[in-house]
This record gives C-alpha cells, sequence and structure tokens, in this order.
C-alpha cells in the first residue's frame, strides 16, 4: 500500500552536527513524529542520517514505528542519494509488524513523505 502524507515542521532544535525535529503529518497519514539527525556538510554539498520515531494512524490502525533515512545533496540543491526503511521489528499496537520504505520530498510547494507499506 502506498501512502502519501504531507508533513509540516513543528520544532527545530539544532547543535553543531545533531539536530532534532519534530513534525506533524496530514493525509494518507495522521500524526507526529520526532527525529533526530546526524548531518554533515562541506563546500560542495551536505549530508544527514537520521531515526525517526513516528507516533501515527494509518488506513485506521493506530500505533508507532521508527523509518532511517538519509541522504546526500550538493550545493546547487540536486539529491545525488537518498534511502528509507521502516525498521523491522519496530512497529507497535495496530502497526506491529510494518515494514516498507520511505521517500522524504521537499519542494516550493510542498514537504511530503510517501511510504510503500507493508501492513
Amino acid at each position: 500500500m502506498q501512502i502519501i502524507a504531507d508533513f509540516e515542521i513543528t520544532a527545530w532544535d539544532e547543535e553543531p552536527e545533531l539536530t532534532h525535529v519534530r513534525k506533524r503529518f496530514t493525509g494518507g497519514m495522521e500524526g507526529t513524529s520526532v527525529a533526530r539527525l546526524l548531518t554533515a556538510g562541506g563546500e560542495d554539498g551536505q549530508g544527514y542520517v537520521a531515526s525517526e520515531v513516528v507516533t501515527a494512524t494509518i488506513d485506521g490502525r493506530a500505533g508507532t514505528f521508527v523509518l532511517q533515512h538519509g541522504g546526500i545533496g550538493s550545493t546547487d540543491g540536486a539529491v545525488l542519494f537518498q534511502f528509507g526503511m521502516v525498521v523491522p521489528g519496530t512497529g507497535t499496537g495496530q502497526l506491529a509488524g510494518i515494514g516498507g520504505t520511505a521517500r522524504y520530498e521537499h519542494t516550493e510547494q510542498h514537504a511530503r513523505l510517501t511510504l510503500d507499506l507493508e501492513l
């Protein structure tokens, strides 16, 4: 099943190389998340890896799960590499057993998460 959820960042607490981000999701997934991002960057690009605990309702099922995702981009905004996965075994409640992939997209029009899930 594919789920598309728009999100807004509700908090961004940045320390050197470590950032805590809170999000609110709407659409195909309703809920919130807390992510810890490890970031790195230089003159020609930047990258991050993250663990994100999601508390949400998907297709009428409520629970939590963990996403791990990351990406590397160039200074001109091109995405050079991106990954995202539901960590197996992290689903709780009615989302126990959840698995799949995650893809984040940020444009001027929207911030969006696409999940290809097995529930």
